[in-house]
């Protein structure tokens, strides 16, 4: 693959056809990816909205509801919960090589208009297997359209901006978790089928103008380069707003490489790269920390939160209620404060840090719940101090992070599958969460914390051993860093001197 000759007369007329966009823009002093970024992270707002109205469970036990369907058993509770988890795990794994083939707009678009069929399904439901089969379709589509939101956003954003710009998309995720618990509670007293129908059809709505709009927008330099459309990927640079030294370089680099390939692979062709010795270690990777971020505990806290509001000592349901919705405001307000600083953290010690806030939270309420302690009321309020700082350190920290670590350590080749891959990794963990935790605590009040926090620290111990710092550095410069740790490199010159001979820790052959 290689640029069209003579790439200052190119540039001059991509320039002149894009002057008055990039002139408005300019006025307004907003990037041009900034747009694309805010209207794709919808699908960051839907994915949370439904998160919201599952973590309160008001839809099926509202009256209403149970007017219609008649009362669940926690069977059927648990099922109708976690079929959209289920779902989007199974479409997550093919969205990645759907999203190389027809690009990452397409994909977006597609995946929203299924979600947006599915609870158009649900929302009409006048049987319980129309509400499952509205769930299931609708975790489909949101299976599709999210793992490509995450690598879309990445690509057309600059290298020092990729942190803030994926903390957009979080950012939107936590105001449709907030939404979703103050829709139920104020629907819940409207009249008929219509308080359970409405947060339905809320999401159909956004869905469909997601859908409709991201087909619009430029597709990403990345991508087009990847399918060899070099001049294209060229103007859609320049109409984003971004600087064409890093994408021509990209360009040279892909002539040379097996990236121009990646489109004409089969899906068995792309799974094997995956597993190619240059980046096995980074697939694995990152289906480690997309895993570890869900078996941290913030699933069961956002699913569960009422319930483990009680435990702390609310014994009223508004209250316990309440209590939720005010995680989901402090979620909005933290993640919206990270938002100007996260490119100036760096990646690692987001990660190292965060996650020891995070696994001594969970470990210290297991203390209090196995001492009994949690029974008093200093250790009550001592509970629901740790449960929002627990919350507060993974908005923080790695809420964003690790989606961004997982899909800008791989190369372009794998990005989109191997993002895709970790997403539904991720989910399936999720599921697991979701549909064991109300049977683990009825079994054990500590036991589920134990659990939670051992895994926190068990992915800060790997992070410490394995993680490369990757903040601010071009995705060419990423396939550098992963050669080898500075940790990795100072217990090798360390042994190495001891013993004459050097050691064979390299992470591109594990």
């Amino acid at each position: 693959m290689e640029f069209e000759p003579r790439p200052q007369i190119q540039f001059q007329v991509s320039a002149n056809s894009t002057a008055p966009l990039l002139r408005a823009y300019k006025r307004s002093k907003i990037p041009v990816y900034v747009w694309p970024t805010l209207f794709t992270a919808f699908g960051g707002f839907l994915w949370g909205f439904d998160t919201g109205r599952q973590s309160i469970g008001p839809i099926i036990v509202m009256p209403q509801f149970e007017d219609q369907f008649g009362q669940v058993s926690a069977t059927v509770q648990g099922l109708l919960v976690s079929s959209m988890i289920a779902t989007a795990a199974l479409s997550a794994v093919f969205s990645g090589a759907l999203s190389d083939r027809i690009s990452r707009t397409y994909t977006i678009s597609l995946g929203a208009f299924v979600f947006s069929l599915g609870c158009a399904i649900a929302c009409s439901a006048k049987a319980l297997p129309q509400l499952f089969l509205g769930r299931c379709i609708a975790g489909f589509g949101e299976g599709i359209f999210i793992s490509s939101i995450t690598v879309y956003v990445m690509e057309i954003s600059p290298t020092s901006k990729r942190g803030r710009t994926m903390t957009v998309v979080q950012l939107f995720n936590t105001l449709g978790v907030a939404l979703g618990y103050f829709t139920c509670f104020g629907t819940v007293r409207l009249a008929g089928s219509f308080s359970w129908r409405l947060p339905l059809a809320l999401q159909a709505i956004v869905a469909i103008i997601l859908a409709i709009g991201t087909a619009f927008f430029p597709h990403s330099p990345h991508w087009l380069l990847s399918v060899g459309r070099p001049a294209e990927a060229e103007a859609a640079t320049l109409k984003l707003g971004l600087q064409l030294a890093e994408i021509r370089k990209e360009g040279e680099t892909a002539a040379n490489g097996p990236a121009a390939e990646v489109a004409k692979q089969t899906l068995k062709q792309q799974a094997k790269e995956l597993w190619a010795k240059d980046v096995r270690f980074r697939t694995f990777f990152g289906l480690f920390l997309m895993g570890m971020q869900q078996a941290c505990g913030i699933d069961a806290v956002l699913y569960y939160a009422p319930v483990l509001f009680q435990q702390a000592g609310l014994s009223s349901t508004s209250a316990s209620f309440l209590a939720s919705g005010v995680s989901g405001i402090v979620m909005v307000v933290l993640t919206a404060g990270s938002l100007f600083f996260q490119d100036r953290w760096a990646r690692r010690p987001q990660m190292i840090s965060g996650g020891s806030v995070i696994a001594g939270c969970m470990l210290l309420m297991g203390i209090l719940y196995a001492s009994d302690a949690a029974q008093t009321q200093a250790g009550g309020r001592t509970l629901i101090a740790l449960i929002y700082i627990f919350i507060a350190a993974f908005i923080s920290t790695w809420a964003v992070v690790i989606r961004v670590i997982a899909s800008e350590m791989q190369p372009k080749r794998t990005r989109a599958p191997a993002t895709s891959l970790a997403q539904c990794f991720g989910w399936a963990v999720n599921w697991i969460i979701a549909f064991s935790t109300p049977l683990f605590l009825t079994r054990s009040t500590s036991g589920p914390y134990f659990m939670f926090g051992t895994c926190a620290l068990l992915t800060v111990l790997v992070c410490v051993v394995f993680q490369p710092e990757t903040k601010g550095l071009s995705l060419e410069m990423l396939d550098q860093e992963f050669q080898e740790t500075k940790l990795q490199s100072a217990v090798k010159r360390y042994f190495g001197s001891k013993s004459g001979q050097t050691t064979a820790i390299e992470l591109t052959s594990m």
